[in-house]
């Protein structure tokens, strides 16, 4: 950053996502999710760093180079569904001759008739409608632009897929849609290894999350502070994190209670617990990092405290 300051946007990241299963991702805005994700593609800033592994089979994301990104990488191993997909659209073509394009690169469909059926059968498997095809972007409403990003991110069949808030700007018939549609891919037995896909689910809409996860990681100060199954984090016993339980407290079809204070920012963490100021559980220990594990937390929430 300017004058040499540092900002750990994401911190000791630890999660896998085995094919077949999703991951959904959750936090609030700011606290690195997307972050994570331009990581793994290889598309962050020029001015950011990474450590550590990334490993998707033998192939390690955060030292492959740009070509085997660009050739072997983005749309052929992981298909990506963008945060803004008016943005990843290209402005001067239609929705049509992008998916006919992708079409062609991605899968060894040939012929001019046979492309624009592939490119309407992916575009009816993302909701977008047929006579809209021919529409460019600059022509579509936001959801649309979603659902003709999501299309695209479909075609290649990809073993992971990333989905970087594929719901906005949906209602909420339409989100179920893209969710069970995203299911079918990662179940779809002609997978990797004939096992399903891999789907990690960035999301603000835990509605959605709890459609469509096995798993879910809490993201929070650009940290994971619980990972969880997710049949057990939505319904009973909970999640064990405080923030985790406040998070889900702020449902409007829960107790609507609004997570008291502001998240601190990336840059002036504290050294301890990032959630102590905001938690009713905090203690002078959270003053030292938590502990390692599933729950980063030093006064996690355990059965009893839910009976009680």
């Amino acid at each position: 950053m300017p004058g040499g300051r540092r900002v750990a946007a994401v911190t000791d990241a630890r999660f896998d996502v085995a094919p077949g299963e999703c991951l959904a991702l959750i936090g609030e805005s700011g606290c690195g999710k997307s972050v994570l994700a331009s990581a793994l593609l290889g598309l962050l800033p020029g001015n950011a760093r990474t450590a550590g592994s990334a490993l998707l089979g033998d192939l390690d994301l955060l030292t492959a180079d740009e070509r085997t990104l660009a050739r072997t990488v983005r749309g052929r191993l992981i298909g990506l569904v963008p945060q803004s997909p008016a943005a990843h659209l290209t402005p001067v073509r239609t929705v049509r001759s992008q998916l006919e394009e992708t079409v062609a690169a991605l899968t060894p469909t040939r012929g001019r008739a046979a492309l624009r059926a592939a490119a309407e059968a992916a575009a009816e498997r993302a909701a977008f409608p047929a006579d809209h095809l021919d529409r460019h972007p600059h022509q579509l409403s936001g959801g649309l632009a979603q659902r003709a990003a999501t299309a695209l991110a479909l075609v290649g069949g990809a073993p992971l897929l990333l989905a970087d808030e594929p719901t906005t700007g949906l209602d909420r018939d339409l989100v179920d849609r893209t969710v069970d549609e995203l299911r079918r891919h990662i179940d779809d037995p002609g997978g990797d290894h004939g096992g399903g896909r891999a789907l990690l689910m960035i999301t603000h809409d835990l509605a959605a999350a709890e459609r469509i996860a096995d798993r879910v990681a809490v993201m929070y100060a650009g940290r994971i502070v619980e990972l969880a199954d997710a049949k057990p984090f939505f319904g009973a016993p909970g999640p064990r994190h405080p923030y985790s339980r406040a998070l889900l407290r702020a449902l409007p079809d829960r107790a609507f209670t609004p997570v008291p204070g502001m998240p601190p920012e990336l840059g002036d963490l504290p050294a301890g617990c990032a959630f102590a100021a905001r938690c009713d559980r905090a203690t002078d220990t959270c003053a030292a990092p938590p502990p390692a594990g599933p729950v980063a937390c030093h006064h996690p929430h355990v059965p009893e405290d839910v009976r009680a």
